[in-house]
């Protein structure tokens, strides 16, 4: 008999991911702050708890995905606590992006409990969510990983073990560190050569067709044409994945540069309030910035 999952938190990656773990045949209960997003899962059969004491009360494994630490203290120890239905026999496995150390000291607050606790947040967007094609980026006991890696196949193309709890956090800082630099680089780089006579076509043209073209760019060619962004990954989410990384580098030592000024354009992204916009959207900052200079400042 499969594992009864509990899943809390319904946004854009949530809801597409909660939707396939249903779809695969898992006894379903979902909770989400906001009682709305929830409609779409009830008409699949799902089960909706009023809190998340009594979601995990009902549930085997509890999957977290929300937006931040403080989101994911507020539901294991806020109102009507998580925590307080938590027992030695149920696992807890965090998918929301948070810091690695903020990973290690979850499993540390968890461990009293006797739960086992994962960590495994996800490398991919929107899309990815809904044909269940994510990379899943896991840490913690190895043997625990293995165990539930049928759940995460429901969500995922395949699942990277990453070592003890909180190198799936660590994974994930790494490689959306990447991520942030190359959505950064190829808008500079199409903003760069538009204002030195090139058509955006011709640059296009350039980056398909040698060693330098990926998904991603391809991905995001139409977002950028159209100077229109449909959010898959928000851009303020980019930014607070960046201060992630600024800040476990001050802890390992790790020189990242690029990084202090990804930061820093994502945050004038932000503040110019395109958060809410796919993480594309620093293409606009660019043109923007490249705007604003021509006029005589920045």
């Amino acid at each position: 008999m499969k594992q009864k999952i509990g899943f809390i938190g319904l946004g854009i990656m949530g809801s597409a991911m909660a939707a396939n773990i249903a779809g695969a045949g898992y006894p379903l209960t979902v909770y989400n702050r906001t009682a709305g997003k929830t409609l779409d899962l009830e008409k699949l059969g799902v089960q909706v708890a009023k809190t998340p004491k009594a979601l995990t009360a009902e549930s085997d494994v509890v999957i977290l995905m929300l937006t931040d630490h403080e989101a994911v203290d507020n539901v294991l120890w806020g109102p009507e606590a998580a925590v307080e239905a938590v027992t030695p026999n149920k696992t807890i496995i965090n998918m929301s992006t948070v810091s690695p150390m903020y990973t290690r000291d979850l499993k540390k607050r968890l461990s009293s409990s006797g739960a086992c606790f994962i960590d495994a947040p996800v490398s991919g967007t929107k899309r990815p969510a809904e044909d269940g094609t994510l990379l899943i980026l896991a840490g913690g006991n190895e043997q625990e990983v293995q165990k539930h890696t049928p759940l995460f196949e429901t969500m995922a193309k395949k699942v990277i073990y990453c070592g003890e709890a909180g190198q799936g956090s660590m994974m994930k800082m790494t490689i959306n560190l990447l991520l942030g630099v190359m959505m950064e680089g190829v808008s500079e780089t199409l903003n760069f050569g538009k204002m030195g006579g090139l058509t955006e076509d011709a640059i296009f043209d350039v980056i398909f067709s040698g060693p330098l073209n990926c998904g991603l760019y391809q991905a995001k060619e139409n977002m950028i044409r159209n100077m229109d962004f449909p959010t898959q990954f928000p851009l303020k989410h980019m930014t607070k994945d960046l201060k992630f990384v600024v800040d476990t580098a001050y802890e390992t030592g790790a020189a990242v540069p690029a990084a202090h000024t990804m930061l820093h354009l994502y945050r004038l992204g932000v503040g110019q309030e395109w958060g809410d916009l796919d993480i594309a959207a620093i293409h606009k900052l660019i043109d923007f910035l490249s705007q604003t200079r021509k006029g005589g400042s920045y």
